[in-house]
């Protein structure tokens, strides 16, 4: 057969027990969440994406793709229209029915379903060896766990930071102990104080005083987008009852937190120097702030100590 001619398609079973045709070999790819994403660029195979959502914003060129619409309700015609080998989703942001709708249409659709830091390794193994970039993935997936073993020794002897990761603001959110976030949280040497098993329950302020974390933790994209500004937490009524906001013990930490894809393992790393900078070495990411437990004015890593 000549070099270019496609081969069978291969059958494969996504992470939700589907189970799928996929062209060989996959030179079209649209993607429709932002972590999948981050993760086909992170696999150098970006140049065969033809398509994502309106909110993929990493690596930049991500921005410059063809949109296919919202993550929730992507348009199906623009999906079709680029004639894609295979269709990623992810069963955390996108729905059911749009993924049976595309499947309808002949369309091959993997869905990833990452409920902890190792699954996310998992489906990045996956993808890379559904894409034909197989060792390519393995590389990174070896790196990304290497850095998470060499955390998880450094943080060994130290005693895990009760937290409330803080979701969504009005109403409160935070994070079920089944999701991926939470075992973030555990890797970066934390502990959520919402012992809600799953999804992303919604909480009372009555439920948090009587809690009482040590740390309020907010993604950057997340904060920015729906919390108030961090300094004028002490003047709200619930939020200024909290201890961890009357001692400053408030970390910003990446929006990549809430991806889970490659750059999860950076956010990590990051939370981690924040919960505990007596650990790490005074430099810590620019980007990256704590509250001054005064004025609360925001501030490096660096200066809080």
């Amino acid at each position: 057969m000549p070099a270019d001619s496609p081969a069978a398609p291969i059958e494969v079973t996504d992470e939700l027990g589907r189970t799928i045709e996929v062209p060989q070999p996959v030179r079209r790819i649209v993607s429709l969440a932002p972590n999948l994403t981050e993760t086909v660029y992170a696999l150098d195979a970006g140049d065969r994406l033809v398509g994502d959502t309106n909110v993929d914003d990493f690596p930049a060129a991500a921005k410059t793709l063809p949109h296919v619409g919202a993550v929730l309700a992507p348009s199906l015609e623009k999906i079709v229209a680029l004639h894609p080998d295979l269709v990623l989703a992810t069963n955390d942001l996108n729905r059911r029915v749009t993924v049976e709708a595309l499947a309808r249409l002949g369309l091959a659709v993997y869905v990833t379903d990452p409920l902890s830091i190792e699954d996310v390794l998992n489906s990045t193994a996956r993808i890379a060896r559904l894409i034909g970039a197989g060792q390519r993935g393995d590389s990174a997936v070896a790196g990304m766990r290497a850095r998470l073993d060499a955390l998880a020794q450094r943080l060994a002897a130290a005693p895990p930071r009760r937290v409330l990761f803080v979701v969504w603001t009005d109403p409160l959110i935070s994070v079920g102990k089944h999701t991926f976030l939470n075992d973030a949280l555990v890797h970066a040497g934390a502990q959520s104080v919402v012992e809600i098993a799953d999804g992303w329950p919604q909480i009372s302020f009555e439920y948090v005083l009587k809690l009482q974390p040590e740390y309020l933790v907010f993604a950057g994209s997340l904060s920015e987008a729906n919390a108030p500004p961090i300094e004028e937490l002490s003047k709200l009524p619930g939020w200024r009852d909290l201890d961890a906001v009357r001692n400053g013990k408030i970390a910003i930490v990446s929006d990549a937190i809430d991806r889970p894809g490659p750059r999860m393992v950076d956010a990590v790393e990051e939370l981690a120097r924040l919960l505990h900078p007596e650990i790490f070495a005074p430099a810590a990411p620019a980007a990256s702030k704590l509250i001054a437990p005064e004025n609360h004015t925001e501030v490096c890593t660096a200066c809080a100590r």
